[in-house]
C-alpha cells in the first residue's frame, strides 16, 4: 500500500461525506450510536476489517 500525496487526500475527502482533515497526518470521522452495544458492534466490525487488511487505525 502506498501513501497518498496531499492532492490525492484532498480529492478523496471531497467524495467521503463526514470525513475531515484533522491535521497534516490524520483524517477523522465521528460516529454516534443510540445504544452502547451498537457502538461496540461497529468497532468490532472495523477491527475485523482492519485485521484482514493488516491495517490498524489509531
Amino acid at each position: 500500500m502506498t501513501r497518498l500525496d496531499e492532492e490525492e487526500i484532498i480529492q478523496h475527502l471531497t467524495t467521503l461525506p463526514g470525513w475531515k482533515r484533522k491535521d497534516s497526518k490524520w483524517i477523522e470521522r465521528r460516529y454516534r450510536f443510540k445504544e452502547y452495544m451498537d457502538g461496540i458492534s461497529f468497532v468490532n466490525k472495523i477491527a475485523s476489517s482492519a485485521e484482514k487488511e493488516n491495517h490498524h487505525p489509531i
